[in-house]
């Protein structure tokens, strides 16, 4: 079950964050923020590598006792991480992967809309509705 999913721009401040436990709130936040020290440290080893720049998943961040954080990044490095319920065993990495891809492909919508300012936050009703529909499908 997917419990946290976050959007951060490239200069690392978060443009779309969403949890579902809301008493458990800043803890998925603190998990967010802490995960992006290591999808810096993917990206910075991914260009020294020359690794095929069109694989944006960049898989397990880290396991915590109770929960796995996953991130992806788009082409221009926004982040994407998710923090998954680790009791949810029959969530497989492509799974994940499509869930990404689906995200992204919400995203490009906000991004494409004439009313939306770049590096605002983002309010729109339908990725909304997208990310809460991703939470309860996970479920």
């Amino acid at each position: 079950m997917a419990v946290c999913i976050a959007v951060i721009a490239k200069e690392n401040y978060p443009l779309y964050i969403r949890s579902t436990p809301t008493e458990n709130e800043l803890k998925f936040h603190y998990m967010v923020h802490t995960s992006l020290d290591v999808v810096d440290e993917k990206i910075s080893a991914m260009g020294k590598a020359l690794v095929d720049q069109r694989e944006l998943y960049l898989g397990l961040l880290y396991p915590t006792e109770d929960y796995k954080v996953y991130g992806y990044v788009t082409n221009s490095k926004v982040k994407f991480v998710m923090v998954v319920d680790s009791s949810n065993t029959a969530l497989r990495d492509n799974e994940i992967r499509s869930m990404f891809r689906k995200l992204h492909n919400s995203y490009t919508d906000v991004m494409c809309n004439p009313f939306y300012n770049p590096g605002d936050r983002i309010q729109s009703r339908a990725f909304d509705n997208m990310v809460m529909s991703m939470m309860i499908q996970v479920c």
